[in-house]
């Protein structure tokens, strides 16, 4: 066990990645000593920020790796811009045991498990609450639940663990997906929504989000918590807010959803789409979550709305444009995306 009069010490899996990195110096700024743990180191990564090299699948890395260690925020996930069953199972799940079974032999006190909203599938209804049973639609989302029952597993073993499920992450220097819409933005060029775009639909940002894995790691007990803006609308109304802020021209434009969806699917299984099953399944739905939850067992208040952070996101893309459009390393929220087919779709909105 870990000397609590010490300075505290984190770790953090996948801290070069585009979530764990803004998280690491959320830790710094509340005076943690960190770690994180990551297949590449990070180029951005502050000399006291200690690094160390290892697959989330080999467990005695991991082990190595929580030894002497407060708490660890676990956030190594393969996305679904992957599209890669296995690996989100082997990563997302098997990686998830190895590292709770890791931070119970080494004597973590507490575990901080990033999950994803993608264990709800397409809610019956809304808002969605931590009592929601679980209904995931695509694979990525069954491996996120699956580590969620991992998770429950190790709670009964005597590990503390608790569980954050956050919206769609936006935030500054947010990549991936939304540096297609940014693009097509920038350009001047119209952005689809399916039917009406009347979805209701909730993102987080970034430095919330990470504000509230910290005061769960913080708090003693294994819980889960639904994170989410606390001020979002549809999604034709966030989209056309941030068209209006841009003034390049482009417009929101309405596409049938059916064949809409039907393309989407076709178009990424056979590799001319960088958009994975989860895209499809869900843009055109409504989802949002409760967030009363977070908000009272962790004094936890989301400060950006949906339009704030889609237009902070926008403009810290304008100004690193010419430096990531072409980005080909580390994760992939944190590189730019090749838009296949999506080129040709664009000249037809």
């Amino acid at each position: 066990m870990v000397d609590n009069n010490m300075k505290k010490k984190a770790l953090i899996t996948g801290g070069a990645g585009y979530f764990g990195s803004l998280l690491l110096r959320k830790l710094l700024e509340k005076d943690y000593e960190c770690v994180i743990f990551d297949l590449n180191d990070a180029e951005d990564r502050p000399s006291e920020v200690g690094f160390i090299q290892g697959d989330i699948r080999d467990y005695a890395a991991v082990l190595a790796a929580c030894k002497g260690v407060n708490v660890v925020h676990h956030n190594v996930a393969q996305v679904p811009l992957a599209k890669d069953k296995e690996a989100f199972h082997t990563v997302n799940y098997n990686g998830t045991e190895n590292l709770l079974r890791a931070a119970l032999e080494a004597g973590v006190d507490k575990v901080v498990h990033t999950s994803s909203s993608a264990i709800f599938g397409i809610p019956d209804q809304n808002p969605v609450t931590e009592d929601t049973p679980p209904r995931p639609g695509e694979a990525y989302g069954k491996a996120k639940y699956e580590g969620e029952l991992l998770c429950k597993t190790y709670v009964d073993k005597g590990l503390d663990v608790s569980i954050i499920r956050p919206r769609t992450i936006m935030g500054h220097g947010r990549l991936g997906i939304f540096q297609i819409l940014f693009e097509w933005i920038y350009e001047g060029n119209n952005v689809p929504v399916f039917g009406k775009g009347d979805n209701v639909y909730q993102f987080v940002h970034a430095d919330d989000l990470a504000e509230a894995c910290i005061l769960a790691g913080e708090r003693k007990g294994s819980e889960t918590y639904n994170c989410g803006a606390e001020k979002f609308g549809t999604m034709r109304e966030v989209l056309e807010a941030l068209c209006r802020h841009a003034n390049t021209g482009s417009k929101v434009t309405s596409v049938p959803m059916a064949p809409a969806v039907i393309g989407m699917k076709i178009t990424s299984a056979i590799g001319l789409s960088p958009l994975g099953a989860y895209h499809s399944l869900m843009y055109g739905n409504s989802m949002y979550f409760d967030i009363s939850k977070a908000k009272k067992e962790l004094g936890w208040n989301p400060k950006f709305s949906n339009e704030e952070m889609f237009i902070e996101s926008y403009e810290w893309y304008v100004k690193n444009r010419d430096a990531v459009i072409n980005s080909t390393t580390g994760s992939h929220h944190r590189r730019g995306v090749k838009q296949g087919v999506l080129s040709l779709v664009k000249r037809i909105l």
